[in-house]
């Protein structure tokens, strides 16, 4: 177990509670254990404590300090409970050992520039953040056992038991990141610098690219501001800057993501890939490049479980769009046409709907989009979140885009046609009134101004009810469930589940109470984020020049986006695992298709729409416009699209960056380091030698004449070419000689002169 029964002792973790340096009593992980209820008698209570008695001896074999504490207490019989077991890396060797080998993998796959020291001297060369530390230590958890870790997997097979295992925040640093960050506008390298330190380069690469997005957002919303009191909606100038604004932003990031990873030291670092213990391999074999033995799946069959993301996608249409069209279809009715009793109530309906059908709906196929990557049964931890990314990306785009679509492209532009199929939903209601009169309606025409407030909503109201529901909603939802729960053992009693519940140590009491606090909260997923920025980029390449203010928007909304996205990390979620990364991962495709994505919308909504340029939609009809000429200017703006995608990254990658300076730098320091150290070598070598032949100084005799004469006498011409000068000396006294037969012919030839 530990090498230091102090780590291991109640007493070293209850005395680490007077020294302010240790707020977390030096607890590195706590593991979340769930507890069957105690009724009715199951086997699996008697499961959960054989898991729980292997766990113990895994971890403290693996070489952590163990302590367990009461978690949360059975309210009912009927009510589960937990048990919080408390994990330390015991020994300060394992931790060295751990930090040099994974330092040396990353000098391997190229991620360092130089070999790292020797294990007792890492934190003099490098300084050890604590995210690194516990990184490693999750590692040494989750890693498998012939690895040298405990091989524990949270909720899966026999560790099913194992609710969460997470680190534990540092109060004292989340206070005074959101004060800090309150009182600035914009976050500068060292506020990113400190979040990478904490919480790992994966939640700093969300702040980072928020950060960018949000000072490049700067432009848009002035020059927006200036297009929507100038020229107004659906302008060509507008488009055509809004477009050029999103080339230069998407490849301004892909240097700046770089740049950082240089930075912090991670470039390359997604090489490295995490296995994933799900995997489930057919056969081994022989790896072609490394000669090890690898687990191999048959690649034919992934991607013919690949292919199934095809009907996937269309279920995905079918279902959502379904969903979304129908809705849609009964709003036009009820607000354009309806004109019958409780008009005010069931102008509403299309909005129930979708707020109980939509979540649903989302629900079942984000777990249908789980189930097939799942079936998809990649080895890396990084392979399957792209494939789910992927996937996740398609439902976002049909949920927050598809609206749109159908009013831009369908609604305007066929409404007059489309709207008489809408009587169906009229002979539906009439089957519900008296004598089945007939309901009081009115003569329907295109409401041009729809799609201005349809982007309106999405771009103001949508961003604000996602902050309710991202930060308010979870705290009211705690506060609520924790006077339940409180009231619930008010009634019940301390023995309200039939047992009475330790009571913990004074001295502990206020440490265990907030780590039960954490352990109820959610885990945090930077998916999620970076989902609601990828789409939000979305809306301002695609339907900003419908209203050109969403950049405004979309400035205020992420000042405080980053703000509140701290505020969810530091108090309504666990801290999130510090794990590496060295880019934004498969969101950087998502950006650049909805960049592109952008030229051609932007193109047709402007021709549709914009009055001095000829389109009359919501005024004329659909049939008075050329589709040649539609068709053209789409494919014009897609063409000049990538034109300028093709001269702004080949400008942007000429720019130089303090990380790709920093990397040169490190690399040139290398190369003359083995240059130097080459020439030392050689130096000495040659110094060793110390001539051919006879040595400098030494005396020539006759016997050393003859003696080598023997030697050389059975040597060929080119071999004794070499030896008739012993040493530098006598090369010396050779090119003397010949220099003054010079000197003296020269002053023979004065004299006869």
């Amino acid at each position: 177990m530990a090498d230091s029964p102090r780590d291991s002792s109640p007493e070293g973790l209850v005395s680490s509670n007077s020294n302010s340096k240790y707020p977390n009593f030096e607890v590195d992980y706590v593991i979340s254990y769930s507890l069957p209820p105690p009724s009715p008698p199951s086997q699996q209570l008697a499961e959960a404590e054989a898991s729980f008695s292997q766990l113990i001896h895994l971890l403290s074999k693996t070489g952590f300090a163990v302590e367990v504490r009461p978690g949360r207490p059975p309210t009912t019989p009927t009510s589960p409970s937990s048990l919080l077991i408390f994990l330390r890396i015991a020994s300060h060797s394992l931790l060295e050992k751990q930090i040099y080998r994974y330092r040396v993998q990353d000098w391997l796959y190229g991620v360092r520039t130089a070999a790292p020291g020797p294990p007792n001297s890492l934190s003099e060369q490098e300084p050890i953040t604590d995210a690194e530390r516990l990184r490693l230590a999750y590692l040494l958890i989750t890693k498998p056992v012939n690895e040298g870790g405990a091989g524990i997997t949270p909720g899966v097979g026999q560790w099913r038991f194992v609710k969460s295992v997470f680190p534990l925040h540092d109060r004292k640093f989340n206070k005074e990141w959101i004060k800090d960050w309150s009182t600035k506008y914009i976050l500068d390298d060292e506020d990113l610098l400190k979040i990478r330190n904490q919480f790992g380069e994966k939640v700093a690469f969300y702040f980072a690219f928020l950060q960018s997005y949000f000072q490049f957002l700067l432009f848009p919303a002035l020059f927006g501001s200036a297009a929507w009191l100038v020229l107004g909606g659906f302008s060509w100038v507008y488009a055509v800057v809004n477009c050029l604004w999103g080339v230069i932003f998407f490849e301004h990031w892909k240097v700046k993501e770089v740049d950082l990873a240089v930075q912090w030291g991670v470039r390359g670092v997604g090489k490295i890939q995490l296995p994933r213990p799900q995997f489930k391999f057919e056969r081994e074999g022989v790896d072609a490049v490394t000669g090890e033995i690898v687990k191999v799946y048959s690649p034919y069959k992934r991607l013919a479980r690949q292919a199934l993301q095809v009907p996937f996608a269309g279920a995905c249409v079918v279902v959502l769009g379904g969903l979304i069209l129908g809705c849609f279809s009964i709003e036009i009715f009820i607000t354009e046409v309806y004109m019958g009793p409780f008009k005010q109530y069931l102008t509403f309906l299309p909005t129930v709907l979708l707020t109980i059908f939509m979540p649903t709906f989302t629900t079942l196929l984000t777990k249908l989009a789980e189930r097939l990557t799942e079936l998809e049964n990649y080895e890396t931890v990084d392979a399957h979140q792209a494939s789910f990314v992927q996937k996740i990306f398609v439902l976002n785009f049909i949920t927050s885009y598809l609206g749109i679509f159908l009013t831009a492209f369908v609604y305007v532009p066929f409404g007059k046609i489309l709207v008489p199929y809408l009587d169906v939903f009229q002979l539906t209601a009439q089957k519900f009134t008296v004598e089945g009169k007939p309901l009081p309606t009115k003569e329907w025409v295109i409401n041009p101004d729809r799609l201005r407030k349809q982007v309106i909503y999405f771009t103001v109201t949508a961003q604000i009810v996602n902050f309710a529901t991202e930060v308010i909603v979870p705290y009211a939802k705690r506060r609520i469930f924790k006077t339940v729960e409180k009231v619930q053992m008010e009634v019940k009693g301390e023995k309200g589940a039939g047992v009475e519940w330790p009571k913990d140590a004074d001295e502990e009491h206020k440490f265990l109470k907030r780590v039960r606090e954490e352990a109820e909260l959610e885990q945090y997923d930077v998916t999620i984020d970076y989902r609601e920025m990828v789409i939000q980029f979305g809306y301002l390449s695609l339907f900003s020049v419908v209203w050109p203010l969403t950049g405004c928007s979309f400035l205020v909304n992420n000042w405080i986006e980053a703000r509140s996205d701290a505020m969810k990390i530091a108090a309504n979620s666990q801290r999130p695992i510090p794990w590496r990364a060295d880019s934004i991962g498969p969101w950087l495709n998502a950006l650049g298709f909805l960049s592109w994505l952008g030229s051609i919308t932007s193109a047709a909504l402007v021709y549709l729409f914009n009055k001095s340029g000829g389109g009359q939609l919501g005024v004329g009809s659909v049939w008075d416009i050329p589709g040649w000429a539609l068709l053209l200017a789409i494919l014009c703006s897609e063409h000049v699209y990538l034109g300028v995608q093709f001269v702004v990254r080949g400008v942007i990658k000429r720019l130089d960056s303090p990380g790709l300076q920093k990397e040169r730098a490190e690399r040139f320091a290398m190369r003359k380091e083995l240059l130097e150290r080459m020439v030392e070598e050689e130096v000495v070598s040659a110094q060793a030698e110390k001539g051919v032949g006879v040595r400098d100084g030494e005396k020539i005799t006759r016997e050393v004449l003859e003696e080598e004469a023997r030697q050389h006498s059975g040597l060929g011409p080119e071999k004794v070419f070499w030896l008739r000068q012993r040493g530098a000396g006598e090369s010396v006294e050779v090119g003397r000689g010949l220099i003054q037969l010079v000197s003296l012919a020269n002053n023979n030839t004065a004299k006869r002169e």
